[in-house]
């Protein structure tokens, strides 16, 4: 009916979905919004079209795509133990610490708890990454991005 390509119809059902479905996720204005879509050469009357698609659809877009979300767990609660083993029947003057984390998480409201054991210099490289990795998220490279995000 179109007197089309297959390809083409396609191709073009994607990148207006891509279009939409980023746009929603950003939540962008409408200023911006037609902005963006001056750039790719329509006419007017088809951007009044695509603006008026945009601001009618945003809402229930942004709403299928909180449903289509992996629901990641989240922290409850913490607890830990630092165990150290002085002495066994082969060895008397051996000193072996051991840290029992019990991570307590809350996923779809049902709780769940996870048993971890390290020694002590891995639980310090763990933090010491950990430690790193939210020293990168206070450069302006990423809050640039985690504002975009959002």
């Amino acid at each position: 009916k179109l007197n089309m390509e297959i390809d083409d119809v396609q191709r073009a059902v994607e990148g207006l979905t891509y279009l939409l479905t980023e746009s929603s996720k950003l939540m962008i204005s409408e200023l911006d919004f037609q902005d963006s879509i001056h750039v790719l050469g329509f006419s007017d009357e088809l951007n009044n079209l695509l603006l008026q698609l945009y601001l009618d659809n945003r809402k229930e877009i942004r709403s299928i795509l909180n449903e289509l979300a992996p629901k990641f767990p989240s922290y409850h609660s913490l607890e830990w133990r630092l165990d150290v083993q002085l002495a066994s029947r082969s060895l008397r003057q051996q000193i072996k610490p051991a840290v029992t984390i019990k991570l307590h998480l809350n996923q779809n409201e049902v709780q769940a708890a996870h048993v971890l054991q390290t020694d002590p210099s891995t639980l310090l490289h763990l933090i010491q990454q950990l430690e790193q990795a939210l020293g990168e998220m206070k450069t302006n490279h990423c809050r640039r991005i985690a504002r975009n995000m959002k």
